[in-house]
């Protein structure tokens, strides 16, 4: 009812919004992950890859046109965003290999652990760099 009203400051309500986007990009990649690890199509960490590529272009499109309403440099933003997806892509693959091949997890339940460390360094830096606004130059 919060948000509703407007008595959430702004920047919690694009951290909200981003979580909402994001969740959006995860079960997409989620479900592609899943998918491709029970069937055994893909080796896990390639799964995780084109999974995370799926869900980071819906994630993209959806911030910059109704989180960040940023319309303008598109392939330029598409660039830093996907830049910062690879990081947060490597921190995940590295996690996944420490808890599969490291320590025997679960391949399914070993990637949300990933999640929560990726969602908070993406948006961080998505935020910053990605749909930094512009400073308006007045002539």
């Amino acid at each position: 009812m919060l948000i509703l009203r407007g008595k959430i400051p702004a920047p919690e309500k694009k951290f909200l919004l981003y979580c909402v986007i994001g969740a959006s990009g995860v079960g997409l990649h989620s479900l592609i992950y899943c998918v491709f690890c029970k069937t055994e199509l893909l080796q896990y960490q390639v799964a995780n890859a084109v999974g995370y590529a799926s869900g980071t272009l819906l994630a993209f499109f959806l911030n910059a046109r109704f989180n960040f309403k940023t319309n303008d440099k598109i392939p330029l933003r598409l660039l830093s965003f996907s830049s910062i997806a690879v990081l947060g892509w490597s921190i995940s693959a590295v996690i996944l290999y420490l808890l599969v091949d490291r320590l025997g997890a679960n391949k399914i339940f070993s990637l949300f652990p990933t999640l929560v460390v990726v969602v908070i360094l993406q948006y961080n830096l998505n935020r910053l760099v990605s749909f930094h606004k512009s400073p308006i130059i007045k002539s």
